[in-house]
């Protein structure tokens, strides 16, 4: 049995019979616990939920868009990537530009009603396509804002310089590897407003111990169902990838949760998972060529041994 993958199945659990009924931003409805952490120990195999299937791909595609300091949806749809979608497509349907039928409340909206959802795939296909293949449309409505990877890699500063923050820090562990400084924030107030969507992973920081490289993410929102497999698997690569740039072997990811939440409309699916037998972690391949963080392509990144459950489909709240 894998234990591990209990960590966080036990949290789904948790939420599901002591959370508080809450409405939030997407008027959809959460069952919400304030205040948890999980610990995976990475020696133990690549924290991949096997209790139903995760589009591994995906995730190492977002990460590398965050690590090139990527705001734009355009390279993830190069590589068949939808995940930030509906955030761009609010946008462009709230835009003057946007001739095209009523798409208020899309998301909600296309849960309900079959002919809406129908129009909807149409609509979001033509955008998906226009921003493919329309650079300055790409530029106009592809634009995520001062998302994640601008301020990994770009924050601007009073004095109107830029940091990079995520370079900065692999510098400081090669050279200072006991540093309590190692953190890279993706929360800055200012941009916050000017986001299609503010930070819901605000803060990570490192940690050296005995030759090995630790992470510890600060979410102040978790959506359990559908987000935070993601962020365990990508904050879970982002570690090994810089442990392989620094010579270090892994240690743990320590995920914090703010407002760890399951949406009401997922409360089913989430007890279709604690159903299900936890397998073995696959195991994480690093092309050992390649030897900077930044140099990373999707075809240097692969996982072997990856024999989880059936997906299990759920609603994306927007």
């Amino acid at each position: 049995m894998n234990e591990v993958e209990n960590i966080y199945l036990n949290m789904c659990k948790e939420v599901l019979e002591k959370g508080t009924v809450k409405g939030d931003r997407t008027g959809t409805g959460t069952i919400s616990v304030f205040g948890y952490q999980m610990k995976f120990d990475l020696s133990k195999g690549f924290p991949l939920l096997t209790t139903k299937r995760i589009p591994f791909r995906l995730i190492a595609s977002e990460l590398l868009w965050f690590i090139k300091g990527d705001t734009n949806i355009r390279y993830l749809l190069e590589n068949n990537n939808n995940i930030w979608n509906e955030w761009a497509f609010e946008k462009w349907i709230k835009s003057g530009e946007y001739k095209g039928p009523d798409m208020t409340n899309f998301g909600l909206r296309s849960q309900e009603d079959e002919e809406f959802k129908q129009l909807y795939e149409i609509e979001m296909e033509n955008f998906k396509q226009s921003v493919l293949t329309d650079e300055e449309f790409a530029k106009k409505f592809g634009e995520l804002g001062n998302v994640y990877g601008k301020q990994w890699r770009e924050w601007k500063t009073t004095a109107g310089e830029t940091i990079d923050q995520l370079k900065d820090v692999i510098e400081t562990i090669k050279k200072n590897p006991s540093s309590r400084r190692l953190i890279v924030s993706a929360w800055n107030p200012e941009d916050v407003p000017s986001m299609a969507l503010p930070p819901c992973h605000t803060l990570f920081q490192f940690n050296v111990a005995d030759g090995k490289l630790s992470c510890q993410l600060y979410q102040r929102s978790g959506d359990l169902f559908l987000g935070v497999p993601f962020n365990i698997a990508s904050y879970a690569l982002l570690t090994h990838l810089i442990a392989h740039e620094c010579g270090l072997e892994v240690g743990e990811f320590i995920h914090t949760l703010g407002d760890a939440h399951i949406y009401l409309n997922h409360v089913e699916q989430v007890k279709t998972q604690l159903g299900r037998e936890p397998k073995d972690f696959p195991v994480l391949k690093l092309n050992e060529e390649v030897k900077s963080v930044f140099d990373f392509q999707m075809d240097d990144i692969e996982i072997e041994g990856y024999e989880p459950h059936p997906a299990i489909k759920a609603p994306v709240a927007v």
